[in-house]
């Protein structure tokens, strides 16, 4: 049985990365290994491209043990090199699965899954609506509680990214965001906001939220334990800025209303306007305007729609 095998969920430990490993590899397998990758320079800096002759030696750590992965599902660019080394190392003996774009030839892997808006095809491609996850109204509906909320109040998760290579993110933008945010509370005075950072997220930010939010609120502060799925699990609205493809995906898991904070493009990006468009097009998500009201979606659930795909294909693969 597939659900047996020795899987390795392979990344290089950032947080967006294991998401969709292990998102993916819960219906996958029950015996999984998170492996974090260190890739040495020069390879940490280059695309992923032909593995050298001593391609053994190009990671910090000889991380193939004496129980060897049957299995790999890999993310991000530095465990492409990792994949491909164990496809050379072990052949026909592991099933390779990549998720993102590997900015090399998908034929280098068994599976490559990508999400609609990286725009790649092939036979072994498949494509998820949005960036896959590890967030399940299972996961959501055991999150502990981390704070108290008001009653009578409705919940609105304003969930923060930061500038990326895309998008800008400022003082003022973020002033901007909570004058929004202030203006919506004058004409309603039901809501009750939390703040909730990412690793991309200013430090700033808490501070500007304390001295300009005039509304009831709660903002973490970024220390531990970080309470993003107690959040996501009592909001009963979602405000997010453009830039975190992940959280949105997440969000969309619960089918409660997201409303998108659209950040200033310091260069467009033909990938997040794909996006943006699907999920405005599936009427998952919708600008914020200083309005929130009732959106209804059917939840997305990718990671398991995907794995029963990959379920079907490996096992037809082993009885061929």
């Amino acid at each position: 049985m597939i659900n047996k095998k020795n899987l390795w969920a392979i990344t290089d430990g950032s947080s967006g990365m294991i998401s969709q490993v292990i998102g993916l590899s819960k219906y996958l397998s029950n015996n999984i290994s998170q492996k974090k990758i260190e890739v040495k320079w020069p390879w940490s800096k280059l695309q992923p491209g032909i593995l050298p002759p001593f391609s053994n030696k190009i990671f910090n750590s000889d991380f193939l043990d004496n129980y060897p992965p049957e299995i790999v599902v890999s993310c991000g660019r530095k465990s492409v090199y990792a994949s491909l080394y164990l496809k050379k190392i072990l052949k026909k003996d592991l099933i390779s699965i990549h998720i993102q774009n590997p900015k090399i030839k998908t034929s280098n892997f068994d599976f490559v899954i990508t999400p609609n808006h990286d725009d790649i095809s092939g036979e072994n491609v498949l494509c998820s609506v949005g960036a896959l996850n590890h967030i399940t109204n299972e996961s959501v509906k055991t999150a502990n509680k981390m704070f108290d909320v008001p009653k009578e109040k409705k919940i609105v998760a304003v969930l923060l990214g930061g500038e990326n290579n895309h998008y800008s993110f400022s003082k003022e933008i973020l002033i901007d965001l909570i004058n929004r945010i202030n203006n919506l509370n004058k004409k309603e005075r039901i809501y009750y906001f939390l703040f909730i950072s990412s690793r991309r997220t200013p430090k700033y930010c808490v501070q500007l939220i304390h001295q300009y939010c005039e509304g009831e609120f709660y903002v973490w502060d970024n220390n531990d334990p970080n309470p993003y799925l107690y959040a996501i699990k009592i909001a009963d609205f979602f405000i997010l800025t453009s830039d975190t493809i992940s959280m949105i995906s997440e969000a969309s898991s619960t089918g409660k209303p997201i409303f998108i904070f659209h950040l200033p493009y310091k260069r467009k990006s033909a990938r997040f306007e794909s996006f943006h468009r699907e999920f405005r097009d599936r009427g998952i998500t919708m600008p914020f305007d200083n309005n929130l009201y009732p959106i209804s979606y059917e939840p997305l659930n990718e990671s398991k729609r995907i794995a029963g795909i990959l379920n079907t294909r490996i096992l037809n693969r082993i009885n061929d």
